[in-house]
């Protein structure tokens, strides 16, 4: 009798305090106060286009202005995210550079005849995230990318350039995401 009355007294006060203590999430951001404004510098091109090709990777690409894209893109999400905004240098918190490293077009699916029906993209880039202020490093990330597959045919294919402009949106999405998120 002595238990029944202790599980039912004791139920109500754990469920309280679960609700209470609640699961951890929060929509705000992880980034300390006093960090309200960003400086993005333009994408560099560190592609290098005249690297000896090799049988593990035939295809070497680029397409031209894609950097501008990049950091177009990188801005506008900073914008929508809304976190932190866009300010000059002298006024920035925070400075990000960018540097393009590669550009992977990588068959992925092949029709009967060999031709290529799907394709994934991938952008490859190295960034530095400093304090604008001290100079002080706060991360470095080599080898971050952003990519997307497309198909070349049927209902669901897109041009080349909607594909890199798609994996430029990623990327854009991904770097926004480890700035405003992960410190």
């Amino acid at each position: 009798m002595k238990i029944s009355f202790v599980r039912r007294a004791c139920l109500p006060v754990l469920l309280s305090i679960c609700l209470i203590a609640g699961c951890g999430y929060t929509n705000r951001s992880l980034l300390p106060s006093n960090i309200k404004t960003i400086r993005v510098d333009n994408f560099k091109n560190d592609i290098k286009v005249t690297a000896e090709q090799s049988n593990a990777r035939m295809y070497r690409g680029y397409k031209p202005g894609m950097e501008v894209n990049m950091t177009r893109s990188l801005i506008n999400k900073f914008l929508l995210d809304g976190t932190l905004k866009i300010a000059s240098e002298s006024d920035a918190d925070l400075m990000l550079k960018s540097s393009l490293i590669d550009f992977k077009r990588d068959a992925l699916r092949y029709d009967a005849n060999d031709n290529v029906e799907e394709y994934r993209i991938k952008l490859i880039v190295n960034l530095e995230l400093s304090n604008a202020k001290t100079g002080a490093v706060m991360w470095k990330e080599k080898g971050f990318s952003g990519e997307t597959t497309y198909r070349t045919s049927g209902s669901l294919a897109k041009s080349d350039d909607a594909a890199v402009n798609d994996a430029i949106d990623d990327l854009s999405r991904r770097i926004v995401e480890r700035t405003v998120e992960a410190w």
